[in-house]
């Protein structure tokens, strides 16, 4: 693991040894939820300063994939392949299907406005999972 320095041994158990880390772009401040998309040969992942969700692809580099994305932060696929974004801008979970057109999956809870969708997962159920810390 000789890309790597684990703070806890149990790190390296999930660590491939022969799997170097590769850099696929620069210029970015802050970037999360990386979400890849096998079946398009492309990985997305939001640039949350610039308001926007990005596109990386072996065959044709860095392209955006969608701006404005109301601060998206955490992507991931549910179990149909669309993707799952949290929001912190619009402060909603939304589904993008897969004509392009935006579903609201949450937005509200108890009556009251989701804070900052953070991070999500979809269980192997289907249900989605996400966090709404009060900052964002």
């Amino acid at each position: 693991m000789s890309f790597f320095e684990a703070a806890d041994p149990v790190f390296s158990t999930y660590v491939l040894g022969n799997a170097p880390l590769k850099q696929l772009a620069t210029g970015f401040d802050w970037v999360e939820g990386p979400v890849w998309f096998g079946d398009a040969n492309c990985l997305l992942f939001s640039d949350i300063p610039n308001n926007r969700i990005m596109r990386w692809s072996p065959d044709t580099g860095i392209s955006i994939y969608r701006e404005p994305a109301n601060y998206t932060n955490g992507h991931t696929r549910d179990l149909q392949g669309r993707l799952i974004s949290c929001e912190h801008g619009s402060r909603r979970v939304t589904r993008t299907e897969h004509d392009g057109t935006i579903t609201v999956i949450a937005d509200r809870f108890e009556g009251k406005r989701l804070n900052s969708p953070n991070d999500v997962i979809v269980k192997s159920d289907g249900s989605i999972w996400f966090s709404d810390p009060h900052y964002g």
